[in-house]
């Protein structure tokens, strides 16, 4: 009976792991299915714009999965830990920074930010940190300069580093006077495998061809960020596609589209529940923009919607008590609203 059950769990644990792993192809997969029933000429259409769209990405999907192999083989997310050392205003500025352009480890955000807060690395930097990091990053910033310009790329970074600056100077200012002196909620742990990048950074091995085990750890994260940005990016391109073919353009540009501030306020809360996944939102966010979408509109959707993600924010519920998740969010909203809001007056200058 026991061997009997521990059989069944494990197989229970197997297909959980297989549909985790595997949930996005078989959407996909769902997707083309369904139109093939209903509409097989739309489902010809969709695949035929997914594949050609891959097609015209992959140089940057390739600059793209080589940065983050060559951070992951060399130990460059090691450089992290190095931004959290110094005076407090510094230490924003370089969390902001950190979270912004540097790739950190697969283990994850969670058990960095708790092993940063449980060794007492005061919460202004984290914050800037936390704020930054879903925004932006060296293979982000590649595929939003391939999928929508280089203009936008820029603007997305720059948002990232000034909503940290800006979160982190707040919390500041907060803590001074005696706030959120106690933001970790009870029993959190050290940090685990993401902590010891900051208790003990290792040097940084930029010729790591010369070593075996970082030869096969950069084929490794080559493999796993190749899959994973395939995955995603052939969802949204069939996502796009439908939204090309099914939404009237007339209701994006009624709706986000123009001067004012109604569009950015929209898409800053639009860009809450709508976000799918950082490399997702790049072309559906460039399929909107071509039908009429404001560019500031589109920065504030890509911005809110990626520090709110639900994975983002459940690091955030995670870890800290409930007054610190509301700054969190309410950090978020406000500063996705004044970047897009200062993206739109650059493009009408």
């Amino acid at each position: 009976m026991a061997d009997t059950t521990l059989r069944t769990a494990g197989q229970r644990a197997a297909l959980r792991s297989l549909w985790g792993n595997q949930r996005v192809w078989l959407a996909s997969a769902a997707i083309l299915a369904i139109l093939a029933v209903f509409d097989p000429m739309q489902a010809a259409d969709s695949a035929a714009f997914a594949g050609a769209a891959l097609l015209k990405t992959a140089p940057y999907l390739l600059l793209s999965i080589g940065i983050a192999a060559w951070a992951g083989a060399t130990g460059a997310d090691n450089l992290i830990a190095k931004a959290f050392t110094g005076a407090p205003l510094l230490m924003i500025i370089f969390g902001a920074l950190a979270g912004g352009l540097s790739p950190f480890c697969s283990c994850g955000v969670i058990p960095l930010i708790a092993a940063l807060l449980a060794m007492g690395v005061p919460l202004s930097a984290v914050m800037a940190f936390w704020l930054a990091s879903p925004i932006m990053d060296p293979s982000m910033f590649v595929l939003t300069a391939g999928v929508l310009d280089m203009q936008f790329a820029i603007a997305k970074t720059l948002a990232a580093i000034g909503l940290g600056s800006f979160g982190g100077l707040v919390v500041h200012l907060l803590a001074r006077g005696g706030a959120l002196s106690n933001p970790l909620r009870e029993d959190i742990g050290n940090g685990g495998c993401g902590g010891s990048k900051v208790r003990e950074p290792k040097p940084v091995v930029w010729r790591f061809w010369q070593e075996a085990e970082r030869r096969t750890k950069f084929g490794r994260e080559a493999t796993k960020t190749t899959l994973f940005l395939a995955k995603w990016l052939t969802l949204a391109f069939l996502l796009e596609s439908l939204m090309l073919a099914w939404l009237p353009a007339e209701t994006v540009t009624s709706t986000l589209g123009g001067e004012g501030l109604l569009p950015i306020i929209t898409a800053t809360f639009v860009g809450v529940p709508a976000y799918l996944n950082g490399y997702a939102a790049l072309p559906l966010v460039g399929g909107l923009m071509e039908q009429g979408m404001a560019p500031g509109a589109g920065l504030a959707f890509l911005v809110a919607g990626g520090v709110t993600s639900i994975p983002a924010a459940l690091a955030v519920w995670a870890l800290a008590r409930p007054q610190v998740f509301a700054l969190y969010i309410a950090l978020s909203l406000s500063g996705a609203f004044v970047a897009g809001l200062l993206f739109q007056l650059w493009n009408m200058a």
